[in-house]
């Protein structure tokens, strides 16, 4: 039976992130395949982490810059192992390359990291991006680990056109794979743009972009009153750090 090691920069949330639920679905699907799985990460266990053996799927603790880790992937032997995000590539790959040299790598992106911080980066001088932003010391990495892998999973259109065009990675290398959702649980009718009411965004408050958008939408959420006095701003995220005026209505989620 095929066995799947995947190694995680974090312990899944998925009512926490974005992120969270996107490896949700990678888990779910390597167990539709009748493929054992093993989530393992260096990271502290959680109290809002998802009940992995719920779904069948095993959990190990993990160290980083550690021979043991090489006893344990030995003893594991798998035959697919996947890393969530790059800077999982760089800790274990090599060690990956020399224990279990015949396993296919895969590299879980997310987003683009480099992409996420040059955008952020950005923000901060107060200007427009541009993809000559991207050239970072973080981007030389990220792609570094995207070459060293049999293949990435990118979550955008967008950046399977970056990494193309800019980056010049191969496609061969790349498979698009943007979040899995299941439509037949989406309701069939919506009601109409003019009967909807209210504002809202939501997103994990540890993730800097999501910040900066809050932050953005207190500045401008004045104007926006002065047209619409009786509209509403629902902000919805994990990992709660602002108090909002009054007339911004905030609910943390988990």
């Amino acid at each position: 039976m095929t066995q799947v090691l995947v190694i995680g920069y974090v312990w899944p949330e998925p009512n926490s992130s974005a992120a969270g639920s996107h490896m949700m679905s990678l888990l779910k699907l390597f167990r539709n395949q009748g493929w054992q799985v093993e989530f393992a990460s260096p990271a502290q266990r959680t109290e809002h982490m998802e009940d992995l053996a719920q779904y069948g799927i095993s959990s190990a603790d993990i160290a980083l810059n550690c021979s043991s880790f090489d006893a344990y992937l030995n003893e594991l032997n798998p035959d697919i192992v996947m890393f969530d995000r790059f800077m999982m590539e760089e800790q274990f790959g090599w060690r990956v390359d020399k224990y279990a040299p015949d396993a296919l790598k895969i590299l879980d992106t997310e987003d683009l990291q480099c992409l996420r911080g040059a955008r952020h980066e950005a923000h901060k001088a107060g200007k427009e991006f541009e993809t000559s932003d991207l050239h970072t010391d973080l981007a030389k990495r990220e792609i570094a680990a995207i070459l060293r892998c049999d293949l990435s999973l990118i979550i955008s259109t967008y950046e399977m056109q970056l990494l193309n065009e800019v980056f010049k990675v191969d496609r061969a290398l790349l498979h698009h794979l943007p979040f899995m959702v299941d439509l037949s649980a989406l309701p069939k009718q919506t009601p109409s743009f003019a009967e909807r009411q209210h504002f809202m965004t939501i997103g994990n408050f540890r993730h800097a972009p999501n910040w900066d958008a809050v932050l953005y939408l207190q500045q401008i959420w004045p104007l926006i009153r002065k047209q619409l006095p009786k509209a509403e701003l629902h902000i919805y995220g994990s990992y709660r750090r602002l108090r909002p005026p009054p007339c911004i209505i905030q609910k943390q989620v988990f």
